[in-house]
């Protein structure tokens, strides 16, 4: 009689469950659905980063959110924009660019020099511009994609190279064009011409930085290319396996990446009025963190151009708010490496999800 009563407590009917019970799928904490959320899209995180930080600063300060230091903020968002635009697209593919600044530079110097100190047309000084930055960019691919070298070993070991070349070819000079030139009538300082709308201004070259980000973006999202892109970043050699050319591909990104930033070195002759070497030192870094704080993994995979977009104006925000609340510049530093490291936490946390 013992022996029955002990099976008979065993047994589903004894305890009240059923055999479909242990098939039941495990219940999310409360923090699962949010998690899933920012899986799906990557760029609300970052919005809301946006939103509270705008929203923070204009309490600090009242001038803040003022159309006229709105107008200032993107217009100075417009080489940062293009450089983690371009480190986007390399981001995807899980590399990363840290000679993208210098790259930029290059571009700009060759730029300057052949339009203003050798007289070549703009038009051509734009295209032999933008081939230095498909040139260099190729240089890259090749070797990560060719040689199988360490995106970071072989960006860092550029950076020092392209930087040089710059300053070998610019001899230590700014190139500046002629008092004569002017925005309206110059096409190398074209970007720098002003769009008002009321009391609201920008330049042109913000208008081509969205424009970019908008082509891009429908690329990467519309386009057979633009999911072999996706698909290499989250998993190369299954990509290989079902057909993908993931050496060519690798190369088309660093070319492309190029290219946008030469694109930027323009855009840089236009907002200061010259080309020269002496530009910030943290191009790398801004653009690595805008991308990353905008959701994109640096293990590839996953992120919108969106995001990247609204990235960078957090960094920008970051910088103009510290300011215009009289935080010192040492502790500026201090707040973007803090957040570099919550956006890599998160991104850690954001891809242990299961759906």
């Amino acid at each position: 009689m013992a022996e029955k009563s002990v099976a008979a407590v065993a047994t589903p009917a004894a305890t009240g469950s059923s055999a479909t019970d242990a098939e039941e799928p495990v219940r999310r904490p409360w923090y699962g659905s949010i998690q899933v959320v920012l899986h799906s899209h990557p760029w609300l995180g970052p919005f809301f980063v946006l939103v509270i930080s705008a929203i923070v600063f204009e309490t600090i300060n009242p001038r803040f959110l003022d159309l006229f230091n709105i107008s200032i903020m993107l217009q100075q968002v417009v080489v940062i924009g293009l450089l983690a635009l371009g480190q986007t697209l390399i981001m995807l593919t899980a590399g990363i660019d840290l000679s993208c600044g210098v790259l930029m530079i290059l571009a700009q110097m060759i730029i300057g020099g052949l339009a203003i100190s050798a007289g070549v047309p703009t038009v051509l000084a734009l295209l032999l511009g933008g081939g230095v930055g498909a040139l260099a960019g190729l240089v890259n691919g090749m070797l990560v994609s060719r040689l199988h070298l360490p995106p970071f070993i072989v960006t860092l070991g550029t950076l020092g190279a392209f930087g040089s070349i710059g300053l070998i070819y610019a001899k230590g000079q700014s190139f500046i064009p002629p008092p004569t030139a002017a925005p309206s009538n110059s096409l190398l300082l074209w970007t720098a011409l002003p769009i008002k709308l009321g009391q609201f201004q920008i330049t042109v070259g913000v208008v081509i930085m969205l424009v970019l980000y908008l082509i891009v973006g429908y690329i990467l999202s519309r386009t057979a290319w633009g999911r072999h892109v996706y698909s290499v970043g989250d998993d190369p050699e299954a990509s290989r396996l079902v057909g993908v050319r993931t050496t060519q591909l690798l190369l088309s990104v660093y070319v492309a990446a190029g290219v946008i930033y030469a694109l930027a070195g323009w855009l840089q002759i236009g907002r200061t009025g010259q080309a020269t070497t002496n530009v910030s030192s943290s191009l790398n870094l801004d653009s690595i963190t805008a991308v990353v704080i905008g959701g994109v993994s640096l293990f590839g995979g996953r992120g919108l151009v969106s995001g990247t977009l609204i990235g960078v104006l957090i960094v920008e925000v970051f910088q103009d708010g510290l300011n215009l609340a009289g935080v010192h510049l040492y502790y500026q530093g201090l707040a973007e490496g803090l957040l570099i490291v919550a956006a890599v936490a998160l991104d850690q946390w954001i891809r242990r999800v299961r759906a």
